[in-house]
């Protein structure tokens, strides 16, 4: 098995002896190799190609904002780690669309070795270079343009709450997933994972919101000439199956992370489509003919035009910025949960039903060759007597929209 190949930049030599010393265990996993400032960090990396790197944030001459811009457009399919010590505005603002995770400094060994797992998994997850790296380079994702203008209208109001704020971002997958990156990083030092995003914008502040939307411009309104593919559609999809997942979920189980995982997984389970939408229009309209022309589903086109499918794409893009697992495996595992090694309820279970079952009340909506339910897999694990129960459920709501 090929090591991950990792590089650590820190201008403290301590720092790196000490990381040295911390991973000195997974060195049968992970191939490291240590700089000590952006010059030399580069030299190195123009040599040889790197999974992943880390670098922290304050350095004299080049920091680790500058550092990894360059990373980003040089070697764009490298996974970027920012680490610092402080969650101050000035530094989201600088690095929101450069850095995939920030670690809090000095970093929890044991966060750190499962960050660096994680992310080393990930990058060989998807075996198309080209997607990886346009994935890598993502800043944002498009909006739905009036969901948009509404969110800036909100920032431009002096007296608007929190809560107005959130009710606006929920609406919204991209907005959704973006304000979710970066409260999940260890870098606001939350010890629990965030799935609601209108708790990400209470805990982020409407001063850091008002940053991101007038400032940085990290949300912006999708811009499409595709008669083909219909981002107000895929977005009602996927609020619509966020709400079905979270109703299957608490007809499941009590366990609230769980419900949580399968409301944020739902939401985001097609956001491959918007990337591969959004930043390869022409291939992706393609792949829409394709699929009405052969008669086959349009994750098998996807596979045809892009040697790998949405799922794929979209759980490559969360878990490089670093969402809770159980909500990447919801996204990546969505058409496939037999795919999973555990087999037992999940939140990648409740999104393949409420998925499944949206397009069984929708059939229009599913094309010549529509999803379907893994029967074999909900039998397999004693959850065949709970079809009929979900399926009342999501027919309920679904015809409440």
């Amino acid at each position: 098995m090929t090591k991950s190949r990792v590089l650590f930049v820190d201008d403290d030599p301590n720092i790196l002896a000490g990381i040295r010393r911390v991973l000195r265990s997974f060195r049968d996993d992970f191939e490291l190799h240590f700089a000590e400032n952006g010059k030399d960090a580069l030299e190195i990396m123009a040599g040889t190609a790197f999974n992943v790197v880390v670098s922290d944030m304050r350095m004299p001459g080049m920091d680790g904002a500058d550092l990894l811009k360059k990373v980003q457009e040089l070697y764009p399919c490298t996974i970027r780690i920012m680490l610092t010590g402080q969650a101050d505005q000035n530094s989201i603002l600088r690095t929101v669309g450069v850095v995939h995770q920030f670690l809090e400094k000095p970093s929890n060994p044991d966060i750190l070795k499962s960050v660096l797992t994680r992310s080393s998994a990930l990058y060989k997850l998807l075996a198309n270079d080209k997607i990886k790296e346009i994935v890598s380079r993502i800043e944002s994702l498009p909006s739905l343009p009036d969901i948009y203008v509404k969110l800036q209208q909100a920032m431009s109001t002096p007296d608007v709450s929190v809560a107005e704020v959130a009710a606006i971002i929920e609406q919204d997958m991209a907005m959704s997933a973006k304000v979710l990156q970066l409260v999940n990083s260890a870098f606001f030092g939350m010890f629990q994972p965030v799935e609601s995003p209108a708790r990400a914008v209470g805990l982020l502040g409407l001063d850091t919101i008002k940053g991101l939307v007038l400032g940085v411009q990290v949300f912006s309104g999708m811009k499409s000439s595709s008669k083909l593919f219909s981002l107000n559609k895929l977005m009602e999809h996927s609020m619509a199956v966020g709400a079905c997942a979270k109703k299957i979920a608490l007809a499941e189980t009590n366990d609230k992370t769980v419900i949580d995982h399968s409301f944020i997984g739902g939401i985001l389970h097609d956001v491959g489509k918007l990337v591969l939408a959004s930043r390869m229009q022409e291939q992706y309209d393609l792949a829409i003919l394709l699929a009405r022309e052969q008669n086959i589903s349009p994750l098998d086109a996807e596979i045809q035009i892009f040697h790998t499918g949405h799922d794929n794409v979209g759980a490559y893009l969360i878990g490089i910025w670093g969402l809770p697992g159980p909500v990447v495996e919801a996204i990546g595992f969505h058409h496939f949960p037999g795919d999973l090694p555990e087999g037992r309820f999940s939140p990648a279970l409740a999104v393949h039903a409420a998925n499944a079952l949206y397009y069984e009340n929708k059939p229009h909506e599913g094309g010549n060759a529509p999803t379907c339910l893994d029967l074999e897999f909900l039998e397999k694990n004693g959850l065949g007597n709970r079809l009929e129960v979900w399926r009342e459920i999501c027919a309920e709501l679904l015809q409440q929209e």
